[in-house]
């Protein structure tokens, strides 16, 4: 285990030790060490943002980063923000319109739409198709996704889930 350092860090809203190679990728030790298979690696340049996760709340691509790198920080992947239902609407969207296709930049895809949407309370369509370039679709599904992305966007959409949101918690046993 030589030359390995030992590093603590939260991931998904869990506590994470592991002694990790300083040259091991983010992207691998989400992958391979916690099986973590929703973060997809396809370029390892950061240019398809394939395997985009958030780091410390700001989208960032796994594959640029080492795994030292993260000791103290907090990581959520795909599987994360799905489990607590953080990209419940994106995800209802996305299916809604058709912006699946061969899924492969799908997680890459909701990751950077919710990061962009919690920066941008109501952005425009050309403030979407900027934001939404981030992560590459081969499958040329980008209209699909905007529309998905800008449905989500919408101020009718967000207040109808907010009305939601607030009679299921009086409804909600304590």
């Amino acid at each position: 285990m030589s030359g390995e350092h030992k590093i603590e860090l939260t991931v998904n809203g869990r506590k994470i030790g592991a002694a990790v190679s300083p040259r091991l990728l983010l992207s691998d030790f989400l992958r391979d060490t916690l099986g973590l298979t929703g973060t997809h690696i396809g370029c390892e340049h950061g240019i398809c943002g394939a395997c985009t996760i958030l780091f410390d709340g700001q989208a960032a691509r796994s594959c640029l980063l080492f795994a030292v790198q993260t000791d103290g920080h907090e990581i959520w992947t795909i599987e994360g923000l799905s489990e607590t239902g953080a990209i419940a609407d994106l995800q209802e969207a996305f299916g809604k319109h058709h912006a699946l296709q061969c899924g492969y930049c799908t997680p890459g895809m909701l990751i950077a739409a919710h990061d962009f949407l919690n920066t941008h309370s109501s952005p425009s369509s050309e403030a979407i198709k900027d934001g939404m370039s981030a992560v590459l679709c081969r499958c040329t599904g980008y209209w699909n996704i905007l529309a998905a992305v800008s449905e989500v966007a919408s101020s009718e959409h967000r207040r109808m889930k907010a009305a939601e949101a607030s009679s299921t918690s009086r409804i909600a046993p304590s």
